[in-house]
């Protein structure tokens, strides 16, 4: 499935429209990263997220992972905790988490499946209504439905001899429908599967860290979202057609499956991958990395693209 990824997105950039790679740029890039020393966004245990045990842990990244896409909006949606302020990832992670420490019942496939709007709408509560709660709801509940059906009681006895990425990978794919995440491009089968890897990477980096095991996850090729695009276009390593930079500029909402989104996407493939050739770093190393810099709030970045989609 890795390669069906690699190999897809090399093949839109070969022919894509408005969407470039500055193959200078990214030898500039490489340099300045190549001797950066990475850890996993959720290494240093935000929140408390280590104190769940080893079985909790697992189910709760695979929770957690299905809803991760998706937090733009105006205004955007964020909580109040006693540390202040979050929204996005950081508060999508502290509400959920809050929830498993509160709730013995949260992370058991019986719970999940029976979970009402009413109680995810607490659970998630904020601001605003989080963007595709609808969605968000569906996936939280199929869990538990899939769990149930499959009479599986501990998710983490099914996965735990899987420390391979690309076995982990398969397995989620074919377990769980909703992560399926595939484009068409000039009639031709395009694969990211950026919620999977995205949930793979967890899961194996938190093993990695709590139970003390090796762990592979230098197949995974990245995650196509729409925070890495945003980075990589304002480092200069990827141009956009006048057409494309005026459509983000004016925040223009840019269809699913259309060629722009598609060729933005496929593009953060191909450059982390030029990237792990230029410095030997894994690929989703690189992912982390240029994600991590997206948070950085201080900075003023050009507008993502907006496309209202459960893919990412």
């Amino acid at each position: 499935m890795l390669e069906k990824i690699q190999l897809s997105t090399e093949e839109v950039m070969k022919n894509a429209k408005y969407v470039s790679i500055d193959e200078n740029k990214l030898k500039e890039f490489a340099l300045k990263i190549k001797n950066t020393k990475t850890s996993h966004w959720l290494a240093n245990n935000p929140f408390g997220l280590l104190e769940l045990s080893k079985e909790e842990l697992s189910l709760f990244l695979l929770i957690y992972g299905s809803m991760d896409f998706c937090f733009w909006g105006n205004p955007k949606w964020t909580i109040e905790t006693e540390i202040g302020d979050l929204d996005g990832a950081f508060a999508l992670l502290y509400a959920l988490l809050k929830e498993a420490k509160e709730n013995p019942n949260f992370l058991t496939p019986k719970y999940l499946k029976e979970l009402t709007k009413e109680e995810f709408h607490r659970i998630l509560k904020g601001n605003v209504e989080i963007p595709l709660f609808e969605e968000r709801y569906k996936r939280i509940t199929t869990i538990g439905k899939i769990l149930v059906e499959k009479e599986i009681t501990s998710f983490y006895d099914v996965i735990k001899d899987k420390t391979i990425d690309s076995d982990l990978l398969e397995f989620l794919i074919l377990t769980f429908p909703f992560l399926e995440d595939i484009r068409t491009y000039e009639n031709k089968t395009i694969y990211f599967y950026k919620l999977a890897q995205l949930m793979t990477s967890d899961i194996l980096h938190l093993r990695a860290i709590k139970e003390n095991i090796e762990v592979d996850v230098s197949h995974l090729v990245g995650c196509a979202d729409y925070k890495l695009p945003q980075v990589i276009h304002q480092y200069g390593l990827t141009t956009y057609s006048k057409e494309l930079e005026d459509m983000l500029m004016n925040k223009q909402e840019l269809e699913e499956n259309s060629i722009y989104e598609t060729e933005i996407r496929a593009s953060v493939i191909v450059v982390i991958k030029k990237l792990k050739q230029l410095t030997g770093i894994d690929g989703i190393e690189i992912n982390d990395l240029i994600w991590l810099q997206g948070q950085d709030k201080s900075l003023k970045w050009i507008p993502y693209h907006l496309t209202k989609t459960p893919s990412y």
